[in-house]
């Protein structure tokens, strides 16, 4: 079939001879793919000198030892072609969004791996698969995802949509499911103050999942115009950090809050030492800095406790996701509190697969200031709008 797949470090290209998915196992479902967006993280592994998630060195994947070449991409919206005998939830021609990790739990599905009969990590036994030690994901070394004209995931990862939410928006609940997760680790209460930094796509989706959560007062600090723009367009005060030196910046920020003493809450969701610190430093006592970025393995930085512990701040991460998050989400649209509009104010273009490299990947990696969200249509489902089809790169 055809994809857009990881050859190996440094080399991923399009093909039209990636062996076609087949259901192994009994609630495995076979999906034909309508979108998928293209991901930071995609980016990262096409980029960086040590990969997240890709095995390295001709190692495979610790859950499903499957080999390259794996057709990326993660971010997918499918229809359900085929289903396997033990299926119970779904039927044929039912809309789905996929949760794409690979954990412990997933193991049975590759019996022949070498590990398949490793006990769950301690993680996966207290329930916590969103930080199994062995965490993977589809499209990035565990399987081939969504880059592709179909994928086979196992019936548990898949989450039922209704047909109403437009297939291009239901591409977006997974990136939105890593924000709802970070806005629950924040502890976050109705009526909170909050600051992102950074808006980027997950920046972007934080302010969705905010939303879904009663939050609706939010300050979105970034230096692009275009993606300040956009998070007024959704209905966010904004503040442009390049026009500032550090020390001003965060007087600013902190004074843009309620009562001018700084933030309840901040997000980081760019991953850069100043963020880092913004997220910090723009808190008033006892504010919550939850880092939703991923940061370059292996690179340090500088950190200073006491600025945590003067106002008795909390800084902590957010991983991934679990599926409380994805049943939440789309609880979310189908009450209303996320606008499918709003949403689809991310979208930047639509691709066709043949050109998912060069008009997806690469244009986010080098005109990242004036895009957004690429989705790609393996399938060619729909038709591009002339906006989409000849959006300038």
């Amino acid at each position: 079939m055809r994809a857009l797949a990881y050859f190996g470090k440094g080399d991923v290209h399009f093909t039209d001879s990636l062996p076609e998915p087949t259901i192994r196992a009994p609630d495995e479902l076979l999906l034909d793919i309508r979108y998928t967006g293209i991901c930071g993280t995609d980016l990262h592994e096409v980029m960086a000198d040590k990969p997240n998630f890709f095995p390295e060195d001709g190692h495979r994947h610790e859950i499903s030892n499957n080999e390259l070449p794996q057709a990326m991409g993660h971010e997918m919206a499918g229809v359900v072609r085929e289903i396997g005998p033990g299926v119970t939830k779904f039927k044929v021609g039912d809309h789905v969004s996929v949760e794409p990790t690979g954990t412990c739990r997933d193991r049975y599905r590759w019996p022949d791996a070498p590990n398949a009969n490793k006990p769950k990590c301690p993680a996966c036994k207290k329930g916590m698969y969103n930080t199994c030690a062995y965490l993977g994901l589809i499209g990035n070394g565990v399987q081939s995802g969504g880059l592709a004209e179909r994928v086979v995931i196992n019936e548990s990862h898949c989450y039922k949509i209704p047909n109403h939410i437009p297939l291009e928006v239901v591409a977006l609940i997974q990136p939105i499911a890593v924000s709802w997760h970070a806005v629950g680790v924040s502890r976050y209460r109705q009526d909170g103050s909050v600051l992102i930094l950074g808006g980027g796509p997950i920046g972007l989706t934080t302010i969705l999942a905010l939303n879904g959560h009663g939050c609706t007062d939010i300050v979105v600090s970034e230096p692009a115009k275009m993606r300040r723009d956009l998070a007024e367009k959704m209905g966010c005060r904004v503040f442009d950090p390049s026009k500032h030196s550090a020390e001003e910046g965060t007087k600013i920020l902190r004074s843009m809050a309620p009562g001018g003493d700084g933030f309840d809450y901040s997000f980081d969701c760019s991953g850069v030492p100043a963020t880092l610190r913004a997220s910090i430093e723009c808190l008033t006592f006892r504010g919550a800095a939850v880092n939703v970025a991923m940061w370059d393995r292996g690179k340090a930085v500088d950190f200073f406790p006491m600025d945590i512990t003067k106002q008795e701040k909390t800084y902590t991460g957010s991983m991934c996701y679990t599926y409380h998050d994805f049943e939440e989400v789309i609880d979310a649209f189908e009450k209303g509190l996320i606008d499918p509009e709003r949403a689809s104010h991310m979208i930047s273009a639509k691709v066709p697969l043949e050109r998912a490299f060069d008009d997806g990947i690469m244009r986010l990696i080098t005109h990242k200031e004036e895009t957004i969200k690429v989705l790609i249509t393996p399938n060619n489902f729909g038709e591009l709008d002339e906006h989409h089809r000849t959006a300038k790169l």
